[in-house]
């Protein structure tokens, strides 16, 4: 299993604006949780302008998947988001 980082670029008032999106994004969120491939996500604070997923899975084209679904990048909330491989040394 591999460690990878889901860095997501979100719009300036991303807060006020994922409202209508959030219920189905936590359900996705929660599934690949339940499944063990999501470990940790969350919007980075002050400002708000990341949000950071953390994911253990077998090849990145999980966290792909996880994008496409996601409804904050279906709707635009997303401007930019990048996949990184993490070397994880202590854990």
């Amino acid at each position: 299993m591999q460690y990878y980082l889901l860095i997501y670029h979100v719009v300036e008032d991303y807060v006020t604006r994922r409202v209508p999106f959030r219920e189905e994004h936590l359900r996705l969120a929660r599934q690949a949780h339940n499944c063990g491939q999501l470990i940790l996500g969350g919007a980075l604070a002050d400002p708000v302008d990341k949000a950071l997923l953390v994911f253990r899975c077998e090849a990145p084209e999980t966290v792909e998947a996880f994008v496409r679904a996601d409804p904050y990048v279906q709707n635009g909330l997303v401007l930019q988001w990048e996949i990184r491989h993490w070397t994880v040394v202590i854990n």
